[in-house]
């Protein structure tokens, strides 16, 4: 089967179409304030539109609230969300039953010990998503441009679907997949020439890289 592949924190028309017309299975949208890749809610409304039936759209939030999340939910219409904050098991469960969408935790892993949370998680989440843990100081979870630790991942034995993110980018996508058997891959910062800035050809040169692999794991 092949494997998932989520540009995130398009924000333009432009870059939109170009992930769009370059086959992602997932375009990802930030509504996050501190991040150089936040959405306002006009914006998200007509980019939205344009990703119709065409992509798999994924509203990434961080911690927000049930007001937050009810007007994100009303302009993007969004068919999956990412949840990339401190939220708890508890949190999850009901946000997924109060907006009757799926959901995608993400998970910060620096080592294996990280990975203690994740069936609480797990049987919760409609897929799971490993980022690079932020530094300390960082004043986002993620976006970053960090790498983790793959191996950490390596015997990882989990039935949900799950994708792996943090510092990927058309060079070391296959590597990430071969190491953690990722049924997905999502790239933000790797696709960019400066922060929140898009490239088009590097989001080309990315799924193409994406498109070239192969994984035991691929989602559905």
């Amino acid at each position: 089967m092949s494997l998932i592949v989520k540009i995130c924190g398009l924000s333009t028309p432009e870059m939109l179409d170009v992930a769009l017309d370059s086959g992602a299975d997932m375009v990802g949208f930030v509504f996050f304030p501190a991040s150089p890749r936040h959405l306002t809610l006009d914006t998200a409304r007509g980019l939205g539109k344009q990703a119709r039936r065409r992509a798999i759209k994924v509203a990434l939030t961080v911690d927000a609230d049930d007001a937050t999340l009810a007007n994100i939910v009303e302009v993007l219409q969004p068919d999956l969300l990412q949840l990339h904050g401190r939220e708890t098991v508890a949190r999850l469960a009901y946000i997924k039953q109060k907006f009757a969408l799926k959901v995608m935790k993400a998970l910060a892993v620096e080592t294996s010990a990280d990975l203690a949370s994740l069936p609480g998680y797990a049987a919760i989440a409609d897929r799971v998503l490993f980022d690079a843990r932020a530094p300390r100081e960082a004043t986002r979870p993620g976006g970053l441009g960090a790498v983790f630790d793959w191996h950490a991942l390596e015997n990882l034995d989990l039935a949900l679907p799950f994708m792996v993110s943090g510092g990927l980018n058309a060079g070391n996508v296959a590597d990430a997949v071969r190491i953690t058997r990722a049924g997905g891959v999502d790239v933000s910062s790797g696709v960019e020439r400066a922060p929140g800035i898009k490239d088009p050809d590097m989001i080309r040169d990315f799924i193409r890289a994406a498109r070239a692999l192969s994984s035991p794991l691929a989602a559905s």
